[in-house]
């Protein structure tokens, strides 16, 4: 009985260790998401993955006349038109394209790796909050 009992609560007390483990990993993940800024999380993700060829000479900024070197190119958007709607993360093509909403074809980074989970919430909290120069 007493073997039974004491498995019982070494199991029950793993079980809690993990849920708290899970609780906080999840509270540091939502609160750094939610408080997403262009500088500090933004930019970086777009210079890494999309500045290549969004910028004067590379092929997105040919085909589409989106300057992605400054916020303020970001937000004047393509020859066509915006790209951030800010407030908006489901109506700006920035998250239709990628988070892969748009046809295939035309899903960015054209030819990079697809955006991680991570990145696709921050770009997203961070146009939901209102797409500032921050």
């Amino acid at each position: 009985m007493m073997a039974v009992l004491r498995r019982f609560i070494t199991l029950a007390w793993r079980a809690a260790l993990a849920g708290t483990v899970f609780a906080a990993t999840w509270a540091v993940t939502a609160v750094a998401a939610e408080h997403a800024k262009f500088k500090a999380h933004v930019f970086p993700i777009i210079r890494e993955n999309c500045l290549a060829c969004h910028q004067p000479g590379g092929l997105g900024y040919e085909a589409s006349g989106l300057d992605l070197r400054t916020y303020e190119g970001l937000m004047k958007g393509t020859k066509h038109g915006s790209i951030v709607v800010p407030g908006d993360a489901f109506s700006s093509n920035l998250n239709v394209l990628v988070e892969g909403r748009a046809n295939p074809g035309i899903r960015m980074p054209y030819h990079g790796k697809k955006l991680t989970r991570w990145e696709r919430v921050l770009i997203r909290r961070w146009v939901n909050r209102g797409a500032k120069n921050n």
